[in-house]
């Protein structure tokens, strides 16, 4: 895949998100006023099919419980061709079932389009500034339970997880403000 540009706007208000995999729909809420840069990323990422056909290519089941996706070559390497910083982190390191949050390396500006979604509480390290929570699951959680259930391939407890789960698709659209 070519690498693409930044979006050229940060999101503001409140987003709804759809994440079509092959397990069924997972719906999440995006925080645009709390995570503009962020939202306005995965928007952008969505709109241009970047996930298409995309496998979750992570789960974890001891000390942090997430499943990570958001690299379209499975690896845990590919990116988007840009980054961005670090935003509404939380400053306890604590993020609840249902968070979804920026994956990263150790580099504080290196959000691209990776993304994991919290399924049990887990605490993260605050050091270098924490991860970027920019939505919560409103819809499906029990699919990624459903995955976690399942464990790591070979039974370790950080890896692919066993039972392939692999984005199809992601919309995301606006939410109107009511009058």
């Amino acid at each position: 895949m070519e690498p693409l540009e930044a979006p050229q706007a940060e999101a503001a208000g409140t987003w709804i998100g759809s994440i079509d995999t092959n397990c069924g729909t997972i719906e999440v809420e995006l925080f645009g006023d709390e995570a503009p840069a962020t939202v306005a990323s995965f928007g952008h990422l969505a709109e241009a099919g970047y996930w298409a056909d995309s496998p979750c290519h992570r789960l974890t089941t001891q000390g942090i419980f997430v499943l990570q996706c958001g690299d379209p070559t499975g690896t845990g390497r590919g990116a988007p061709g840009y980054t961005f910083g670090i935003e509404n982190a939380p400053e306890d390191g604590k993020y609840p079932p249902g968070t979804l949050a920026m994956a990263r390396s150790q580099d504080p500006n290196s959000n691209g389009g990776q993304f994991f979604i919290v399924y049990q509480d887990t605490e993260l390290p605050i050091e270098g500034g924490g991860y970027s929570i920019f939505g919560r699951v409103t819809n499906g959680m029990d699919i990624v339970d459903r995955v976690a259930e399942q464990g790591v391939d070979g039974g370790g407890a950080d890896g692919t997880p066993a039972a392939p789960i692999s984005i199809l698709s992601v919309e995301v659209t606006q939410e109107k403000a009511t009058e």
